[in-house]
């Protein structure tokens, strides 16, 4: 019983190689890295290094196990180590470019009348246990309510509903440099890429969001909406990022910012106390539209809260959407917490290897998200049958062509081939039974064509 439970194992683990091999080949990453400046200097390629630590948490082994400690490899820790830390490598455009090659196929595969959505977030980067990280700084984690030290990622994501991509990210340290236990070690060049990383780091999330959008509309990734949580839904924000795609957001109740409400200047939370709210039960209470500081038009919709008696209120930029499509829109915002689980949880963005040069860390998350983009994939490719392409569309028009005399043959003959096989009845009275049915559904196609003239709607048969 070991013995089989040991070779499906393996089998298993041989198929997740293969899909790995075909999914580097498909997508043609060696190329990507080479476009990006990732090409090789000395020893393995770089489509070698990547793909070592990519399979890392499919193997279930660390960076320190799988490689440092890893005799078997055709090169040494140092090749791995210099992939992850050199400056002059740009990962942003490397991930950019991979997203938007999977954007345009789940495009393909997304119904025109379904809304695509761009997701903005940060989350923590724990590195508690660290002192020496380059950057490293005290971040408060609204999660825990406490402050620890580590990093927030601010990462901006694609979503049909289905499938997430992550296309860009910021690591972002403390913009107060007293909240920086650690400040820029290396001497850089101004010109490459690891310099320009480090000033988006200490520039504050929110100085990053506007660049790191028009980035990825640049590219041609197309969509909708433009969803964020209540952290960013300052007036300033609604008004630079809303001249690029309606926004929607959680709002939140903050005293230093208000909305115009018939002339008068309130509060969110004053705000929902001057409308009439909905009758009974009902899970949207109340909508207006309103006026930012910024002098641009908002429309609010306030929601029960599910757990506890509260309300919670949804903006939107767009402000001729039905209520009911604004919060439903907004139902796609979860798309980014079910990835930042998948990274922290399995994926092993905080524990898999301890770096402590800041051009490693990108490169190190570069390489998690890229994981998280073949599982993307692969769960599409998996559950969505139009993944086949041709053969499902061929499929489709196979159903489309049939037609209802068709499938009553289909029916009958079936049915007879029932009678001969149970009763062994001979063919004339097989016959006279299927005659029988079909005068029945003869005459009662008659009498649905009469009623649905009698009511004007056209009929085909």
């Amino acid at each position: 019983m070991n013995i089989t439970k040991q070779y499906q194992e393996q089998q298993e683990a041989k198929r997740l190689h293969d899909r790995i091999s075909a999914f580097m080949a498909d997508l043609k990453v060696g190329t990507l890295l080479q476009k990006s400046g990732i090409r090789k200097l000395r020893g393995a390629s770089p489509l070698t290094l990547f793909t070592t630590i990519f399979k890392l948490p499919f193997d279930g082994v660390n960076f320190s196990r799988g490689i440092v400690q890893n005799s078997s490899l055709d090169f040494r820790k140092d090749a791995a180590y210099e992939l992850l830390r050199n400056p002059r490598h740009n990962w942003r455009r490397f991930l950019l470019a991979l997203t938007a090659i999977m954007a345009r196929f789940f495009s393909a595969l997304t119904d025109e009348q379904r809304e695509t959505v761009l997701i903005l977030d940060d989350s923590t980067y724990d590195r508690s246990r660290s002192k020496k990280v380059e950057l490293l700084s005290w971040i408060f984690d609204h999660t825990t309510c406490r402050s620890l030290k580590g990093f927030k990622l601010l990462t901006l994501g694609w979503s049909d509903g289905n499938s997430f991509l992550p296309l860009d990210f910021v690591l972002c340290a403390s913009a107060n440099a007293e909240k920086r236990l650690q400040g820029i070690v290396k001497e850089l060049d101004k010109r490459c890429c690891g310099y320009r990383r480090r000033m988006e780091a200490i520039a504050g999330s929110t100085a990053n969001l506007e660049n790191m959008v028009k980035r990825v509309l640049g590219l041609g990734i197309e969509a909708d909406y433009l969803l964020m949580d209540s952290w960013f839904s300052f007036p300033s924000l609604l008004a630079s990022l809303g001249a690029h795609l309606p926004v929607i957001c959680m709002a939140k109740d903050m005293h230093n910012i208000f909305y115009r409400h018939q002339d008068e200047w309130l509060r969110l939370g004053r705000l929902y106390g001057k409308l009439t709210k909905r009758p009974g039960r009902a899970q949207i209470l109340a909508s207006v539209v309103t006026e930012t500081a910024k002098g641009q038009k908002v429309k609010i919709v306030f929601v029960r809260h599910r757990h506890k008696r509260d309300w919670l209120a949804i903006l939107s930029t767009k402000i001729d959407l039905a209520d009911t499509e604004i919060v439903r829109i907004y139902g796609k915002r979860w798309d980014i917490e079910v990835f930042f689980k998948m990274m922290k949880h399995y994926l092993n963005l905080e524990r898999e290897v301890q770096l402590r040069d800041y051009d490693g860390l990108i490169g190190h998350i570069t390489i998690v998200m890229t994981r998280y983009v073949f599982l993307a994939f692969e769960q599409r490719r998996h559950d969505d049958p139009r993944s086949l392409g041709s053969l499902f569309f061929a499929c489709c028009a196979e159903c489309t062509d049939l037609t209802l005399s068709g499938a009553l043959e289909r029916l009958l003959l079936f049915v007879a081939d029932k009678i001969r096989a149970a009763s062994g009845a001979c063919e004339d009275a097989i016959k006279a039974e299927v005659d029988v049915i079909m005068r029945t559904a003869i005459e009662i196609l008659h009498s649905t064509r009469h009623v649905c003239m009698d009511n004007n709607v056209e009929t085909t048969c």
